[in-house]
């Protein structure tokens, strides 16, 4: 009996996952010996919300599921910042696979699904990141998921640039401790807020730094003096997580509670902010006295990239589908201006047509005959990369 609705490894590499279609489709070309070798390619023709750029995440899974199916496979390096299409109009290739089509079509139900939510998850991070400027921006998202997925969706938030996940899994995951201190439970249990951040602070290891909740029982500000006149230097944060019933302007909230703290001499004290947060009101809040936020929803609901694996060539013959462009294709990134540029294979091209700097080749072969041959880089290497491309980009 399955208990929880998730499948496992051998599950999704074996193909139950798959669209039924897709076996039948192995199954005719194999009884009639039919299989080719093709080469299939990885594009989205849009991004959702009127995204300008999104993150590519979700090729270490799809590097594991391929390793060992004699195929190779190319891609884009996971991080990767893309446009849906290059400077023409052209759908920007960002994964190649070559080989008999009936050693992977069983998965390629799977290849869609590594990649589209975990690179919806990553862009919506990543948006978040850019409005909260310098700020902190933590990961609270994976009690609106399944938790089958939990570790794939702090990961993904992780490297879109968040500094934390509270996750226990996806911390591991990421390599990194997983962040929060207390939930409003633990204070309406207690009856009383001192109670409950007192005994937090006896409980909980030092290391973990106190950052308590302001706004279960009383006003915020209230809450904030009362937090920090009882725990004082020990105290290192507080969180409003002000429902929408009560939030009213919460800026000019926080810019109180940051007024009567520092009268009063708590100018060490943090603020952070969560609950119903998106890339809208974080770059707004960042604009205020706020030392970090904590994102949920907005990211771990965040749209799919809607991508589709395409045949584009059939035994070294150019075919695709209407609507397709046909032919193995290279795609160049500008190292200047991050603009991308889409040739045919067998064709190159050192300068950008728009600024004149270096183009670089994107498509890095990662599997060859199904043998990984390209070091898998950590969260934290990519999540850097990630930063990096972010300083070019913009939310608009």
């Amino acid at each position: 009996m399955r208990r929880f609705h998730i499948a496992n490894d051998e599950e999704i590499k074996s193909g139950l996952t798959s669209d039924i279609y897709y076996i039948r489709t192995k199954e005719i070309l194999e009884k009639k010996n039919m299989d080719k070798e093709v080469t299939a390619e990885i594009t989205t023709g849009k991004l959702p919300r009127n995204w300008k750029w999104a993150v590519f995440c979700g090729l270490e899974e799809l590097l594991y599921l391929y390793e060992g199916i004699p195929v190779d496979v190319y891609s884009i390096p996971e991080g990767t910042i893309f446009t849906s299409k290059d400077i023409e109009g052209i759908r920007i290739p960002l994964v190649e696979i070559i080989g008999k089509y009936t050693n992977f079509v069983s998965i390629e139900t799977a290849t869609l699904g590594f990649l589209c939510q975990a690179s919806g998850v990553a862009t919506a991070a990543a948006r978040v990141r850019k409005a909260a400027k310098n700020k902190e921006v933590f990961a609270f998202g994976i009690r609106r998921m399944h938790p089958g997925i939990s570790p794939m969706l702090d990961r993904a938030a992780y490297i879109g640039g968040f500094n934390g996940v509270s996750g226990i899994l996806g911390a591991k995951i990421i390599g990194e401790k997983p962040v929060g201190t207390m939930p409003h439970p633990l204070i309406l249990i207690f009856g009383d807020q001192v109670s409950a951040w007192k005994a937090f602070d006896e409980v909980i290891d030092p290391s973990v730094p106190r950052i308590v909740l302001v706004d279960t029982l009383w006003d915020e500000k209230y809450e904030a003096i009362m937090a920090a006149e009882n725990l004082r230097d020990k105290l290192y944060g507080i969180r409003l997580d002000t429902p929408g019933s009560r939030k009213g302007d919460l800026l000019e909230i926080i810019k109180e509670v940051r007024w009567e703290l520092d009268i009063r001499g708590y100018k060490h004290v943090k603020i952070y902010v969560s609950g119903g947060l998106d890339d809208e009101i974080v770059a707004e809040l960042a604009n205020g006295p706020v030392d970090g936020f904590g994102v949920g929803t907005y990211v771990s609901n965040a749209p799919t990239i809607d991508f589709s694996m395409d045949i584009v060539e059939v035994e070294g013959r150019p075919v695709a589908k209407r609507g397709k462009y046909s032919g193995r294709k290279k795609a160049w990134r500008c190292e200047n201006c991050y603009r991308w540029k889409v040739t045919l294979f067998d064709q190159n091209i050192d300068k950008c047509p728009l600024c004149g700097g270096e183009m670089v080749p994107m498509l890095k072969k990662y599997i060859e005959k199904g043998k990984i041959i390209e070091d898998i880089k950590k969260p934290k290497e990519i999540r850097e990369y990630v930063l990096k491309q972010l300083e070019y980009y913009t939310l608009e």
